[in-house]
């Protein structure tokens, strides 16, 4: 049985991402999952998995309504966008699964030699997670992003960026301008805001 299913494109301030947005809610509200390749999706999205056979989908974001596909750079959003609605909002309307387990969180990326930092607890770390989640996150969502708060150490916030935030041209801006201002209005103790995957 096909359950009636709207789903519209909209561009994002990152010009390689495309955020599919739908009438109905494909996660619970404050999750989100991202994929880098098709073995990474498999066992979790079914939907991410099969996004994946197009040659130019790079990068799968799923979040609460929506769907950001990050694309290869060799073919125009001209040419694919009503195409990748199109499989979307079917997969949907169909209520195949969008997702089926949540994948376990990724410790923090290891750059060259040097291990994964690990954060130790704050006590400033659910103040800064409920400003990011009451002011940060509605605005990257609708950018077709998200932002997770990782840690907090002698004045310093560190951030993921995922989704179209991700290596976004304006992502220095939001991290800067935005977050940080907002934070440091709200905690004297914060003097700088800094993306993990910058």
């Amino acid at each position: 049985m096909k359950v009636p299913v709207t789903v519209y494109a909209e561009m994002t301030p990152n010009p390689t991402t495309m955020k599919f947005v739908a009438n109905k809610y494909l996660l619970m509200t404050g999750d989100s999952v991202e994929f880098a390749s098709k073995a990474d999706a498999k066992g979790y999205s079914p939907l991410a998995e099969e996004l994946f056979n197009f040659p130019f989908v790079k990068n799968v974001f799923i979040a609460a309504n929506f769907v950001s596909v990050t694309k290869t750079d060799n073919v125009p959003w001209d040419f694919i966008t009503m195409e990748l609605r199109e499989f979307i909002k079917e997969w949907i309307s169909e209520a195949k699964d969008v997702l089926i387990q949540m994948p376990a969180p990724k410790p923090a990326e290891a750059k060259g030699d040097e291990p994964a930092k690990v954060y130790s607890p704050s006590e400033y770390d659910d103040a800064i997670r409920n400003l990011l989640d009451e002011f940060v996150r509605p605005a990257v969502e609708n950018d077709g992003g998200a932002v997770e708060f990782r840690g907090f150490e002698e004045g310093v916030v560190t951030v993921l960026l995922k989704g179209s935030c991700a290596g976004c041209p304006s992502s220095t801006a939001t991290l800067k301008f935005g977050i940080e201002n907002l934070l440091k209005q709200h905690l004297p103790e914060v003097t700088e805001v800094v993306a993990e995957n910058e």
